[in-house]
């Protein structure tokens, strides 16, 4: 009880202070303000989610713990276990392409992104939105952003992320004209939202199918939305050829056994001293590298993207064969 009138207490103070300034103990908090201020976010406001206990005060140890090096080296190594697992989802996929078929169709119309390759995304996102989130982004990023030292290339990095979304949470939450302690975004461990998985920076590729508003829990926005994000954020224009394409199936697994090889593999990345590259000087894989480049702008894994393009591939075959029928 004492707790709460504390809280209650707390909340009262926030609402009847004036608050003209970024002035915080903590200077991420700071530079999270000032970048939201200048979005057009109002002094109160920024001040009113940065000093609020339930979202600054309150920490994410599980998405901490698995934000650490060893528990990301970990889900790398079983990305390619995932792969072969989400293989046998294939009919679901089929089945969600025929389902939503008006918005893949207008996905693929307007944004020129095939609808196999949204519908896997989807598919090793959240399992075609079957994955329900537990956690709140904005205390992800808060624990993140609190917790790290900023020591190493890592650290910085992982600082810097935290704080970009932290901002651009605020300034959701500000243009939703939802009170901070109101507005909570229900994600993965990582932060990610909605069925696509969308970093809240990334909400500015967030399309709505029908409406002004995109609701990333809706199936037909994230379709839309995800079609937005490659065409926009990869330069993806062009839909693949499925028929131009190398065997993929094949090549998969040929990745597979060069990644267990050399722990520096990359599938894709040719001109960075720091990896082997798999489809160096191969002509026949070029086109495949170009589009497993442009997954890679949604997810930074050459796993994650290599198999987001083999389930679609899998995915367009069985599409084409129930059609026929």
């Amino acid at each position: 009880m004492q707790v709460k009138l504390l809280l209650l207490l707390s909340l009262s103070t926030l609402l009847l202070a004036k608050y003209t300034n970024c002035n915080f103990k903590n200077p991420d908090y700071t530079d999270i303000c000032k970048k939201v201020v200048k979005q057009g976010v109002s002094y109160r406001y920024a001040n009113q989610f940065l000093l609020s206990y339930l979202k600054t005060q309150k920490f994410d140890e599980i998405s901490w713990k698995y934000l650490q090096p060893n528990k990301i080296e970990y889900h790398r190594i079983q990305e390619k276990k995932a792969n072969n697992v989400l293989a046998s989802y294939v009919p679901k996929m089929v089945a969600n392409l025929k389902k939503y078929k008006d918005a893949y169709n207008y996905a693929e119309k307007r944004y020129s992104v095939n609808r196999e390759i949204i519908a896997a995304i989807l598919l090793k996102e959240t399992k075609l939105g079957k994955i329900s989130p537990i956690h709140d982004a904005f205390k992800v990023f808060n624990t993140i952003v609190v917790r790290t030292n900023a020591k190493t290339d890592r650290e910085r990095w992982l600082l810097k992320m935290g704080k970009s979304n932290m901002a651009a949470i605020i300034t959701y939450c500000y243009k939703k004209r939802v009170y901070p302690e109101m507005c909570t975004l229900p994600s993965s461990y990582a932060g990610a939202v909605g069925i696509p998985q969308f970093m809240p920076n990334s909400f500015i590729y967030a399309k709505a199918y029908k409406g002004k508003l995109a609701d990333l829990t809706k199936m037909e926005d994230a379709i839309v939305s995800v079609a937005n994000f490659l065409h926009k954020k990869a330069n993806y224009k062009k839909l693949i050829d499925w028929n131009t394409m190398p065997d993929i199936l094949k090549i998969e697994q040929e990745w597979y056994n060069y990644a267990f090889t050399y722990k520096n593999a990359s599938f894709a990345y040719e001109n960075d001293k720091r990896y082997r590259c798999f489809t160096k000087g191969r002509v026949e894989l070029q086109t495949l590298k170009e589009y497993v480049l442009k997954i890679m702008r949604y997810n930074n894994s050459s796993n994650y993207s290599v198999g987001v393009i083999s389930l679609a591939y899998q995915a367009h075959k069985a599409l084409k064969n129930t059609t026929k029928k």
